[in-house]
């Protein structure tokens, strides 16, 4: 399979988070979870001063961009090329070009993976999250998202919910 890399991608200036919502919707309408990993709207706390009280909030980094984390090939292109307010992605004419490590480091966004101890059936309980203290058999990992998938009892019925690596752990 083919790396994945950090991608930017330029919107209509205050569509950020609903093109982030519809690639999301996209990349489960049509199964693209091992291709496009991760979408962000990068956001930062910043203090600001109304009618002489200050307040803490969440602005974004760069207006009118999304970064995206995806494996680029002509499906995943297309999809987010024509998402509903995306303009295209940042490079020079229509090649995208990824972001380096050295980019990356500024925005807080690491690329370090878990170390983890379990496998594909292997009994874990859950240690954080909604579903804390359920234990569940692993059904499939994600590595790339670093998550498992397990199947819990809802409502008298199996179903597979996703969980990070770092909120399960190995009976």
């Amino acid at each position: 399979m083919a790396e994945a890399n950090w991608y930017v991608v330029h919107t209509y200036s205050g569509y950020e988070n609903k093109v982030k919502a519809n690639i999301e919707k996209t990349i489960e309408n049509r199964h693209l979870e091992e291709q496009i990993l991760e979408v962000r709207v990068p956001m930062e706390e910043v203090v600001e001063m109304k009618n002489g009280a200050k307040k803490q909030v969440q602005k974004k980094m760069f207006p009118g961009y999304v970064l995206i984390n995806m494996v680029m090939n002509d499906d995943t292109w297309y999809v987010v090329r024509n998402t509903r307010g995306v303009t295209g992605f940042v490079g020079p004419g229509s090649k995208p070009v990824p972001l380096t490590e050295a980019e990356m480091r500024p925005l807080g966004i690491k690329e370090a993976s878990v170390v983890v101890d379990f496998a594909e059936g292997d009994s874990v309980v859950v240690i954080g999250g909604v579903w804390k203290d359920t234990i569940g058999m692993i059904q499939s990992m994600n590595r790339s998202k670093q998550s498992v998938t397990i199947n819990v009892d809802l409502f008298g019925r199996e179903t597979p919910v996703e969980i990070s690596f770092t909120d399960v752990k190995k009976m």
